[in-house]
């Protein structure tokens, strides 16, 4: 199971992050190591991981926001690494997507267990921080857009309308759950809005904006984009 399976570990205590190293790479895992958040976010948007292991307590980003920000754009599994025994920062990782929770000081058998139960539980391919279409390509991690290889300027709006469709290629986002994203649950009618901007969108991206094959408008539901 751990054969040829990518562990990145963001650690900043040098001399836990080289224990967990050995410990893996003696099970065939293949490691990466950083010690800082911004050093992590890098490396899993350069190199997709297949786990994550993660203290909370790091040098230059809390471990918390690393967990925010690999949650905008992947489902990679995540153990949690911390110092902090109370039950509300167990609840709040977990309710940010972190799939298991240890305290430190911990054992590396309890580790191992933890870290196998994850792989288990997650899909079998990690989501990917780039979607690629046949017009445009979108980089979740850099929070960027391509066409025919130039960058492509959107809005603040317009992005966030892409990030949610991106994080959900081909499926159906409906019309007010994409409102409550974007202005909050007392607009959540206004569709109008939607409209104005997915006419932005593929006025940007579409090679015909008239006749879109991206951005998919579901009569009555809502928008897709279709890669």
């Amino acid at each position: 199971m751990a054969s040829m399976t990518r562990v990145l570990v963001v650690e900043d205590d040098p001399g836990l992050a080289r224990a967990l190293a050995i410990t893996l790479r003696a099970r065939q895992y293949d490691v990466d190591v950083v010690h800082t958040g911004a050093a992590g976010i890098d490396a899993a948007a350069s190199h997709p991981p297949d786990l994550v292991i993660l203290d909370l307590g790091l040098p230059d980003i809390d471990g918390m926001d690393v967990l925010h920000a690999l949650r905008g754009w992947s489902s990679v599994p995540v153990v949690v690494l911390s110092a902090r025994h109370g039950s509300s920062d167990k609840v709040q990782a977990l309710d940010s997507g972190a799939d298991d929770y240890v305290t430190k000081p911990f054992g590396m058998d309890e580790l191992l267990a933890r870290i196998r139960a994850a792989s288990r539980r997650a899909s079998p391919e990690a989501d990917q921080p780039v979607v690629e279409t046949g017009a445009f390509t979108v980089d979740l991690a850099l929070r960027r857009v391509t066409r025919q290889g130039q960058e492509v300027r959107l809005t603040p709006t317009e992005w966030r309308i892409l990030e949610i469709l991106a994080r959900n290629p081909g499926r159906i986002v409906g019309r007010r759950e994409l409102l409550r994203e974007l202005r909050g649950p007392h607009l959540d009618t206004e569709t109008h809005y939607l409209r104005v901007y997915l006419a932005q969108l593929r006025a940007k991206l579409e090679p015909d904006p008239s006749r879109p094959r991206h951005f998919i408008t579901e009569p009555g539901v809502g928008y897709r984009l279709v890669p």
